[in-house]
């Protein structure tokens, strides 16, 4: 103690002399208590060395028996200690830099534009987050003392010097060798723990890069019976984690072991070592005053072990942030402003004569012939050109050039198109312009006053988790007239007005509760809202139909855009527009194919221009009338339902629900705080039995175990030295308790390994199991689940619940036990040597009670707010980098940086009331320690015939402060923790779906379906129980090999007949025969096995081509390039480095949409089946690519049976079945000419109305 005070008046006594010699006065430090500290650790180290003075301390030769009350003296000193190191205790908060620096850096990233979503997430999402935790758990995780590495190596060396001088002999310097010894072990220990850390967070980061993959492309997984093909490969990735999880409890165990054990081995060692080495006999106040040392001695080896962990993890944050911080930025920014650019001042203005807008009232088509060239003067070099590109090569950053010899003009105030088959370059054009590729050769020109801003709608819609309004506004000042004009021109406003809060509703992230076109719209109408002189439009007709395109084009560009005489790039597949355009853009192959207006293409390039002719002819341009517009607010209303039903399910998953107990309808203030205080024991041995009850059984018996014989250890000690004050045994006698010694000592040594190995490994197979099981009920659910339930929701369980299941409890449980089980056995001692402690010890027990009642209630609460603050704060992040495109095009990097600030200033708050919270615990717990050490002193100086156990009572006593602080602790981060474990039940309790069938697979046809024959018979449909039939008594007959239509309006279940084939949904009445076999009674695999389905959103896995399209590795090279060839995509296939086993990355990002649409007709040509079913599988395609995809079909599948949904009701006409569904029956079913017969039939006003 004399010691720590005069260390405590050196240090403050240096910062005070520090802060004078910088030039601060007393009017500068009036605020500073460091003043105070000095004064008063100066008093206390006087105090001490009065009571050194005059001997009273065991460690002196002869040491003087003083009077009780002369004991108060040194008693009050001790219990002022807690009091006064309150004021001392700081903390420091330095993440803030970090996170704006971590945040800046995506924004000014030189390479990102097209960087595939999995790497943007590692380069700019992952290093922030795990920095970020890194620092939250070093300050959650460590000891009631804020660590100090140098507290640390005192408290470890410095105490065993002492212990040296108390004895005197070299014998004796084994309790110093020890500490000396195992902190280069330690050091290895925690380095190669660290090591193999890294390598599970890889492991790991690739097991959620697989797991969100399933997830994404479950429906096409279920549909090809391929879930367990991509559950058995997260289970290898798994597997590989757990191996890596595996090393590192093991070393985790030997870090705790070597905590536990040391201190025993050092007291084995000097006590033995001094009973034989020095022949004197082992006195009490020898025993215990080094005994109360090496019980001191445990709290700094943990301490030092963890602060060296947390030293080489703050090492390893700060290189994965050094190399990120240190990537390439865009730096110069000139061309940005324009320098170098054309100027506004050297071009001549002209205003040229308005586009000849559509005709709505005179059906027709776009012909080409009919075309009347604008007079409009040709840009030149002198005139008005808003944009010029001058022998441009543009890449990826792979070096390799994906843009070449680019020159091109844009002018100013016109409409320039730029059309080009599916995968050609034209939104690498754009994002060339922009600056978001590496330019290899050549220069962007723009002028100064149109670089300014541009708006920029990206094919791929970015939205913000933030309102409808405020996604359009976009940090603009709100505009009531021209917010109307811009929602009108997009036809958003019925969409609006069906919201449940208007333009005030929170769309959610990524706008996961709007449609793909509604999404679409909504950046379109960003993008003409914002006052900029230029807008880019990549493609914002793929998400829409042609009533709603045709609007857009009409209110939206040629009305709105042309009245603020900006300058538009618009990128579309859509041919029929190209009659409006003032400058066309032709590509092909990442060059310029030809540039020019219509008119100077369709003179100097015929071929080109008859093909453009020959692709508009193939489609019908009579646009959509008022039935299609009820298809439209249909389709609205079905996906609002669909939004109530996901908040819903989200907000019920979400709650974070009490233990099970009846609902009182009184929910009274006293009720609710009872729930809220209840610790969750039921979840807690639901996780314990999860690691299987063998393990359960041996930590629980081992841990007792361990406790026990650690206190026989002191026991025996202390009867070892009353025994020489009894009758000064001889060396007979201390042999026997040498030896017994010994045994006890040996067999805590052994069950600290015991124990420390234990709980690791129930933790693991624990993890393990959980994991198992919630990776097979997910992948097995019905697929109503995932509709209903947010990805990121599914996705959270798999990665921060994981992530807590696998490394957070099972240390916080061994704290627990240990820390727990420690107090135990201190108030046990402590009553058994002094039992009139009993009496002070039931007041103190019941302020501990409500002391940790109160704090495991604010804890959680200020925990929760902590999550629910951060979790703004890392979601604005992923937003930022995921639309930075956007972002910089509308310059608004400033707005987000800043908001960024506001997000980090309100996590801290939270994190500084969590931080407050935990002081405030720290400081009760030293009080109610300080009064226990009180009351057990005072009632030892009663006196007692055993000077032993008194001694070894108040070695307790000193020790329990530090206990009853991590017992709170740890009990309530095992509560928090133990949220995670009971959102993973909350999904295992999922009902799965019925993979058995009554027919065992061994019964059915190696070849079945070989003929391709349907029977529907009296089929009726629902989604769920509870839920209102979607098909209703549906009879139809599919010939084999027959070509089949199904249309209907939206809503109208045919879809739902598609899913009904492959039993995706209820079949609660009737049934589906094929090829005379009820598939009621399959097996679920089986069935889904034999059949094939193109869905309307291509879907591509990361890995290989050839992946791809043979998951199950069935086919042979040949096969699967003949599928390539049949989906001419052969030789673009060829053209990619390794063929067949070229890199697709996740999500097929690096292929167009078009061209993942052709992958996915070849995947199912792969598959041999007699039954495809195509559900509107060209509905987000182009039209060449559409013209290529039902070629192949005509082609490939002639001798098979093809269901097609359609998405356009003309490509279905000529089928040798049309089903025509409204409102969920089958009102008509004959073939196209038949149906058309009847002119008012539904299918002949559904054909007439898409003319």
């Amino acid at each position: 103690l004399f010691l720590y005070w005069v260390m405590a008046f050196i240090t403050k006594t240096i910062k005070l002399v520090k802060y004078w010699q910088s030039g601060w006065g007393v009017s500068d430090l009036r605020f500073c208590i460091t003043g105070v500290m000095v004064i008063l650790n100066g008093l206390l180290m006087a105090v001490e060395i009065n009571v050194i003075r005059v001997r009273r301390y065991v460690f002196f030769m002869n040491p003087q028996k003083v009077k009780p009350p002369e004991d108060l003296q040194d008693l009050g000193v001790r219990f002022l200690q807690p009091f006064v190191n309150l004021l001392s205790k700081a903390t420091y908060w330095w993440m803030n830099t970090l996170i704006i620096s971590a945040h800046k850096k995506p924004i000014d990233l030189k390479a990102i534009g097209k960087l595939p979503i999995a790497m943007r997430a590692v380069t700019n999402y992952v290093c922030l987050k795990d920095a970020y935790e890194e620092q939250k758990k070093k300050v959650a995780d460590r000891p009631n003392r804020t660590p100090s590495i140098w507290l640390a190596m005192y408290r470890a060396f410095g105490r065993p010097i002492l212990l040296s001088s108390t004895f005197r002999y070299l014998a004796d310097l084994l309790g110093f060798a020890g500490p000396l010894c195992i902190s280069g072990i330690v050091q290895r220990v925690n380095e190669t723990k660290n090591g193999t850390n890294n390598a599970n967070g890889d492991y790991s980061t690739e097991r959620l890069k697989k797991t969100n993959e399933i997830l994404k492309g479950i429906k096409l997984l279920k549909l090809y019976a391929w879930e367990n093909i991509f559950c058995r490969s997260v289970e290898e990735t798994r597997m590989k984690e757990l191996s890596s999880l595996k090393t590192f409890a093991l070393y985790t165990s030997l870090s705790i072991f070597m905590n536990a054990a040391i201190p025993i081995a050092a007291v084995l060692a000097t006590f033995v070592t001094h009973a034989y080495a020095s022949g004197n006999n082992l006195k009490p106040a020898e025993a215990f005053a080094s005994l109360s040392l090496f019980h001191i001695l445990v709290t700094p080896l943990f301490l030092l072990s963890t602060v060296v962990r947390f030293a080489v993890k703050a090492i390893i944050s700060v290189q994965k942030l050094n190399e990120f911080l240190l990537s390439d930025e865009i730096g110069d920014d000139s061309w940005r402003t324009g320098e170098g650019a054309l100027t506004l001042e050297s071009c001549k203005k002209h205003i040229g004569a308005q586009s000849k807008p559509i005709n709505r009232k005179q059906p027709g088509r776009y012909h080409l012939d009919s075309f009347e060239q604008c007079r409009r003067l040709r840009p030149t070099e002198t005139e008005d050109i808003a944009i010029k590109v001058t022998d441009g090569y543009f890449s990826w950053g792979s070096g390799l050039a994906t843009l070449s010899n680019i020159d091109i003009r844009i002018p100013t105030g016109q409409l320039t198109m730029i059309v080009g088959q599916v995968g050609c370059g034209k939104s690498s054009l754009l994002l060339a312009i922009l600056g978001e590729m590496q330019t290899l050769e050549g220069k962007v020109h723009w002028s100064n006053r149109n670089r300014y801003s541009v708006a920029y709608a990206a094919q791929k819609p970015w939205l913000l988790n933030a309102t409808v309004e405020e996604n359009i506004t976009f940090g603009s000042p709100f505009n009531r007239q021209r917010y109307k004009a811009v929602t009108d021109a997009c036809s958003l406003q019925p969409d609006i007005d069906l919201l449940p809060f208007g333009d005030q509703t929170e769309i959610g992230e990524r706008g996961i509760n709007l449609s793909g076109g509604q999404r679409q719209r909504i950046c379109v109408a960003r993008a003409l809202y914002q006052n900029t002189n230029i807008v880019f439009l990549d493609d914002p007709f793929s998400a829409l139909d042609i009533h709603l395109s045709d609007h857009l084009m009409q209110e939206g560009i040629l009305k709105f855009l042309k009245e603020d005489k900006r300058t538009l790039v618009l990128v579309t597949h859509k041919l029929q527009y190209l009659t409006h355009a003032d400058w066309i853009i032709a590509m092909k192959d990442g060059s310029v194919l030809r540039e020019g207006t219509l008119k100077d293409i369709q003179t100097k390039d015929v071929e080109l221009y008859e093909h453009w002719k020959t692709l508009m002819n193939r489609q019908d341009q009579e646009l959509e009338k008022d039935m299609e517009a009820d298809q439209t607010t249909l389709e609205r209303k079905t996906l609002r339902r669909a939004m109530y039903s996901r908040e819903a399910k989200a907000q019920m998953e979400d709650e974070d629900e009490e233990e099970e107990e009846e609902e009182d309808d009184d929910d009274n203030m006293s009720t609710v705080m009872r729930l809220r205080t209840k610790m969750p024991w039921k979840t807690c041995w639901w996780y314990l039995t999860s690691g299987g009850f063998f393990l359960l059984f041996l930590m629980i018996f081992s841990k007792l175990l361990k406790h026990s014989v650690i206190v026989a250890i002191d026991y025996w000690l202390a009867t070892w030295t009353s025994e020489y004050n009894i009758n000064n045994t001889g060396k007979a006698d201390q042999t026997f308790y040498v030896a017994g010694f010994s045994i006890l000592c040996g067999a805590g040594i052994f069950l600290c390994l015991v124990t420390s190995l234990t709980v690791e490994w129930m933790g693991l197979t624990a993890a393990k199991n959980l994991h198992h099981n919630l990776l097979n009920k997910i992948i097995l659910g019905p697929i109503r689940f995932f509709d209903t339930t947010p990805l990121g929701l599914i996705l959270n369980r798999f990665s921060a619940d994981t992530n807590i299941i696998d490394q957070h409890i099972p240390p916080t449980l061994e704290s627990l036990t240990r820390s727990t089980l420690l107090c135990l056995s201190a108030i046990g001692m402590i009553s058994y040597a002094t039992p009139v402690f009993l009496v002070a010890l039931v007041p103190l027990g019941v302020a501990f009670y409500f002391i940790q009642k109160y704090f495991r209630v604010a804890s959680k609460d200020l925990q929760e707010l902590d999550d629910s603050t951060q979790l703004p704060l890392l979601c604005h992040f992923s937003e930022t980098a995921e639309g930075l495109t956007t972002i910089r095009a509308f310059r608004h990097e400033t707005r987000f940086k800043q908001r960024m600030l506001e997000l980090t200033d309100t996590n801290n708050i939270a994190y500084l009331f969590l931080s407050a919270a935990n002081r405030w615990l720290e400081v009760r717990t030293d009080y109610l320690g300080a009064c226990i050490v009180l009351t057990a002193s005072i009632t030892s100086i009663s006196g007692s015939s055993n000077s032993g156990l008194v001694g070894l009572g108040l070695l307790y006593a000193l020790t329990i402060t530090n206990y009853l602080n991590w017992v709170v602790r740890n009990l309530a981060d095992l509560e928090v923790q133990m949220g995670a474990v009971k959102k993973v039940n909350s999904f295992l309790t999922m009902e799965s779906e019925n993979y058995e069938g009554t027919m065992d697979p061994s019964q059915v046809p190696e070849h079945w379906p070989q003929e391709g024959e349907i029977k529907i018979h009296d089929l009726c449909v629902r989604y769920e129980n509870n839920l209102k039939p979607v098909l209703k008594h549906v009879k139809a007959y599919i010939k084999p090999g027959q070509k089949v239509g199904i249309c209907g309006r939206t809503g109208s279940g045919k879809s739902s007949l598609s899913l009904a084939f492959f039993r995706m949904v209820d079949i609660f009445d009737g049934k589906i025969v094929i090829d005379g076999i009820d598939i009621s009674k399959l097996p679920l695999h089986t069935l889904r096995s034999r059949l094939s389905i193109i869905l309307q959103d291509p879907i591509l896995f990361s890995g290989s081509i050839r992946f791809n399209l043979d998951p199950e590795c069935k086919c042979t090279d040949d096969r699967l390039w003949e599928a390539l060839e049949i989906a001419q995509l052969k030789n673009m296939v060829k053209s990619l480095p390794g063929g067949l086993d070229a890199v697709v990355t996740e999500g097929g990002e690096n292929f167009s949409v078009g061209q993942r649409q052709l992958f996915c007709l070849a995947r199912a040509f792969v598959r041999k089946s007699s039954i495809l079913i195509m559900d509107e599988a060209t509905a987000s395609i182009d039209m060449a690519t559409e013209n290529i995809l039902q070629k192949v079909v005509m082609t490939a599948f002639a001798d098979r049976t093809v269901v097609t949904i359609a998405h356009r009701v003309s490509s279905i006409v000529d089928a040798g079945l049309v089903l025509v569904f409204s409102e969920g029956i089958l009102v008509e079913c004959d073939t196209g000419p038949n149906l058309l017969a009847h002119k008012n039939g539904l299918f002949s006003t559904l054909v007439m109305t898409n003319k």
